[in-house]
This record gives C-alpha cells, structure tokens and sequence, in this order.
C-alpha cells in the first residue's frame, strides 16, 4: 500500500495515536537500571515503538511536526546509533510524504578506524543544518555525543528532538552544553509517569 498524504492523520489523531501505543508497547513496569546507570520504577523501550508497524509513521509525522510548529529549518536528521536510526528514518519517509527532502544519517559511537574511517555515515552533513534526534534521554549523553561528532564533520545542529522526555535534567544538560533548542513530542507527565 502507498502512502498518500491524504491518508496522513491530523496532527492531533495522531499524537494521540502515539500516546497510546507508547504506553501500549514501550512502558515497561518494575526496577530498572538505565543506560546512564540511574536506576527508575519504569522503563520506556521506545524501540518497541520506533520499530512498530504502525507506530514508526506516527513518530515521523509527530516528529516532523514538532519540528515545524518550533520553526527549525533543517535538511537531515539523525542520530547516535542505534535509538536515534528508527527515529530519523521515519522523519525521512513523513517528509518524503510531504514532497520534502529531508535525509537522514547515523552516528557511530566511535570513528571508524578502517574503510573511509567516517564516524557520521550517510549523505554528507557538512554545511548542511542538521536535528539530532533520540527516542529518549535521561543524561543527554548521546545526544552530546553526536552533536560533537556532527560538528566534526562540518554539519550546523540546529536542535536536538526526542519522542519522550524523562523530565530527568537531559533537556537542560543539552541545551546548555549544545547551545541548541532540546524539543520533546511528549513529557512523562503525559504518559502518566510521574
């Protein structure tokens, strides 16, 4: 089936649509310990939505329109591999469905050392305004990581976007530290985590 962006959502069906199955597939109850070694009482494997069927197109467009309701002109969007690829993929195909070009890349968490020993793959980012995106952060640290890796290789980040903020300090960590706007789809108050 082709998608036609007459069969695209409005905005509010579909964030809404993406609340659900956010809290359908992704939030995960118990004691957890996060990738930044902070232990939580819940854990939101939005892999589980960025990797959906159904949901990854609802991530594209809410993420997309995120991104144009703030006003950040950008032509590619990525990330540090592997949360930020399902996330940049999918903002590629919902402006692809708006006749927009917009690529998209990944950040390897280290240089290569081998082949063309490239540490951001995809079209070239340099001179070009690019958003870091991510599923979630708790510390920002991989955003920065790829932020510093994108400046490396000659991009312009223009904003870092995440589908949920843990409310756990990265927003701030990343604004400060990138002197870029941190955007976030939904706050964990929406999902009713607090």
């Amino acid at each position: 089936m082709t998608s036609k962006l007459s069969d695209t959502p409005t905005h509010e069906a579909a964030r809404e649509r993406l609340r659900e199955l956010i809290l359908e597939l992704a939030v995960v109850r118990g004691r957890v310990t996060l990738a930044s070694g902070l232990e939580a009482d819940y854990y939101v494997d939005l892999r589980r939505v960025t990797l959906h069927h159904e949901a990854s197109r609802l991530v594209g467009q809410v993420m997309l329109d995120l991104l144009d309701r703030h006003d950040v002109e950008f032509q590619a969007a990525g990330g540090l591999t592997m949360g930020a690829d399902p996330v940049g993929g999918a903002i590629m195909r919902a402006a692809g469905d708006r006749d927009r070009a917009i690529d998209t890349f990944v950040v390897r968490k280290s240089q290569k050392s081998y082949g063309m020993g490239r540490q951001v793959e995809g079209p070239a980012v340099q001179g070009r305004d690019v958003v870091v995106v991510e599923d979630t952060s708790t510390t920002g640290g991989s955003a920065l990581t790829a932020v510093e890796a994108l400046q490396k290789a000659g991009a312009n980040v223009v904003a870092v976007a995440v589908i949920v903020d843990r409310a756990t300090g990265a927003k701030e960590r990343i604004e400060q530290t990138a002197g870029v706007p941190c955007l976030y789809a939904f706050s964990k108050s929406e999902l009713g985590l607090d």
